[in-house]
C-alpha cells in the first residue's frame, strides 16, 4: 500500500521511491541510528527534508540553539529526495503584477527579494559546503502554451523589469527555438536567469551531512506517534524515547503523522505529482527537438509541465498525478506523461522510459508559501512549484522566528496558511478542478 496523506496514518514504513535520483548514488546509505534514549532540547524537528535539515542548520550555527532532528522514515524518502530538482523562485498562482494589486509594490517588492533570496541561499550551501549534486546551468524558461500566455508573460517580464529590478527575458517564438529549443507546444517564453537544476537526493544527503557537521542530531526511522503540549513546554513520544522541547517545528511538508499533525492538518491539499525519466537522447533525437539547453522549463498551463535535459542526456518530464495514492502506479498516468511529452518533441513519442515514480507535496489553499510561529508551534507549507529553493529560506525564516526575532512583514511569514473548508471532501473538489483546469488547458 502506497503512503496516502489522508488515509495511511504516517510514513515510517513505506518503501522508497524507485527515482532515477536513487540510481545515481549508493541508496539507501548507511542511516542515521533511532532515538533510544530521552532527551531534552530548545527546538525538536519533525521532518528530515530540506526545511527541517536546513532550519537545524541554521538555528545550530547562527543561533546556537540545541535542537535535532526526528526523522520517520529515512533522509531523502520523502519530497526532498523525489522532486525535480528545480532550484527556482516562483509566485504560487498570483503574479507579482496581481500581487501589487492585493498588497502594493512595497509588499510584492518584498516577496520578489524572498523568493530570489531562497534561489542564491541554495546556491550559497551548495557552494559553503561543497555538495556534488550535479547542479546544471542557470536559466528558467517559462514556456507559453498558447497565444493568451504569451502575452500574459511578456507583460510579466516588462512588469519585473520595471518594478522589481529583475532580469526578466521575453523571449519571441523564433528566439526560443533557434536558441533553446524546438517545442511543438511553445508560443514564446519568459527566461529568468538565475534558476538551476540538481539532484535532489544528493541536496538532501548533502543537507544532512552539513547538520551533523554542525553537531546537531538527526534520528531516522524514529516516528513521532503522540504530540503533546503543555505549558510551556511539549512532549514528543517516539517508539523507544521521550523528546521534550520547548519549542517544536513540523516540517513534513505532505509527509506527515496523519494522528500528530493538528498544527497543519486542514491547512493543505497533499497533491500527487509524477515524475518520468527517458533513455539517453541520440544525437538524431537532440537535433530534431533542437533542445540546446540544460535550464528548467516549466509551461503556463494549469495543470503544469516541466521538464529539462539531465547531465546524461535523459529528458526529466513531470505533471500532475492521481488523487488518490492508491492509484499512482496505474499506467495511464505514465501514458499520460509520455503523451504530453510527444506533443512537446514528437520524435519522443515512442521513447523508452527507464523511471517512473510519484512524490506528494503540501498546497496552500491560497498557492503561497506560509511559514509560521506560533505559541511555540512552528511550521512551513505551501512552496508551490518552488520547494527546492523556498525551503531554505524557510528554514532560514523559522530559525530567525524560534530565535526571537523578527522575520520580514510579508505575509509569508505573518499570515497562518487558511484552512480548507469542508476539509474532508478536498479529494472531490481536488478532481473537478482537475477537471476544470484540463478543459482551461485545452480549449482556453
Amino acid at each position: 500500500m502506497h503512503y496516502d496523506p489522508l488515509i495511511s496514518p504516517n510514513c515510517s514504513k513505506a518503501p522508497l521511491a524507485k527515482s532515477y535520483w536513487a540510481s545515481t548514488l549508493a541508496y539507501p546509505p548507511a542511516t542515521s541510528a533511532p532515538l533510544k534514549q530521552n532527551r531534552q532540547v530548545d527546538v525538536a524537528i519533525i521532518g528530515g527534508g530540506f526545511t527541517g535539515l536546513t532550519t537545524a542548520y541554521y538555528l545550530s550555527t547562527l543561533y546556537n540553539i540545541d535542537c535535532c532532528v526526528l526523522e520517520a522514515n529515512q533522509i531523502g524518502f520523502g519530497a526532498s529526495g523525489r522532486n525535480a530538482g528545480f532550484v527556482l523562485k516562483g509566485s504560487g498562482r498570483l503574479s507579482y503584477r496581481q500581487m501589487a494589486d492585493r498588497w502594493g509594490m512595497p509588499i510584492t517588492q518584498g516577496i520578489y527579494h524572498e523568493f530570489s533570496q531562497a534561489v542564491q541561499r541554495v546556491e550559497d550551501l551548495i557552494s559553503e559546503h561543497q555538495i556534488d549534486c550535479d547542479k546544471q546551468e542557470y536559466g528558467y524558461l517559462k514556456i507559453a502554451h498558447n497565444a493568451k500566455a504569451l502575452y500574459s508573460l511578456q507583460s510579466q517580464s516588462q512588469f519585473i523589469s520595471d518594478n522589481l529590478g529583475g532580469n526578466a527575458q521575453f523571449l519571441t517564438p523564433d528566439t526560443l527555438k533557434n536558441e533553446y529549443m524546438i517545442n511543438h507546444q511553445a508560443y514564446g517564453a519568459l527566461r529568468l536567469d538565475d534558476g538551476f537544476g540538481i539532484n535532489p537526493l544528493k541536496l538532501v544527503l548533502g543537507y544532512s551531512d552539513m547538520v551533523k557537521n554542525a553537531g546537531v542530531d538527526v534520528f531516522e526511522q524514529t516516528l513521532v506517534k503522540h504530540w503533546q503540549q503543555q505549558n510551556n513546554h511539549h512532549t514528543l513520544a517516539t517508539e523507544h524515547a521521550t523528546i521534550t522541547a520547548k519549542q517544536v517545528v513540523c516540517a513534513g511538508n505532505a509527509y506527515n503523522n496523519k494522528q500528530n499533525n493538528s498544527v497543519i492538518a486542514n491547512r493543505y491539499l497533499p497533491i500527487l505529482s509524477n515524475i518520468l525519466v527517458t533513455r539517453p537522447l541520440t544525437e538524431e533525437e537532440l537535433q530534431a527537438t533542437g533542445i540546446k539547453t540544460h535550464q528548467v522549463t516549466m509551461d503556463t498551463r494549469t495543470l503544469k509541465y516541466y521538464y529539462r535535459l539531465l547531465p546524461d542526456n535523459r529528458i526529466l518530464f513531470g505533471g500532475r498525478g492521481a488523487v488518490r495514492g492508491q492509484d499512482q502506479d496505474k499506467p495511464r498516468y505514465q501514458a499520460n506523461l509520455t503523451a504530453a511529452l510527444a506533443t512537446c518533441f514528437p520524435i519522443l513519442g515512442k521513447i523508452t522510459v527507464d523511471y517512473f515514480w510519484s512524490g506528494w507535496i503540501a498546497a496552500a489553499l491560497d498557492d503561497m508559501p506560509h511559514v509560521i510561529n506560533q505559541n511555540g508551534s512552528a511550521y512551513s507549507i505551501g512552496y508551490c512549484g518552488s520547494g527546492v529553493a523556498f525551503s531554505a529560506q524557510a528554514g532560514f525564516r523559522l530559525a530567525q522566528q524560534l530565535a526571537g526575532e523578527q522575520a520580514p512583514a510579508l505575509p509569508l511569514y505573518q499570515t497562518p496558511a487558511p484552512t480548507f473548508p469542508f476539509a474532508q471532501f478536498r479529494r472531490l473538489g481536488q478532481a473537478a478542478y482537475y477537471q476544470y483546469g484540463w478543459l482551461k488547458d485545452k480549449y482556453f
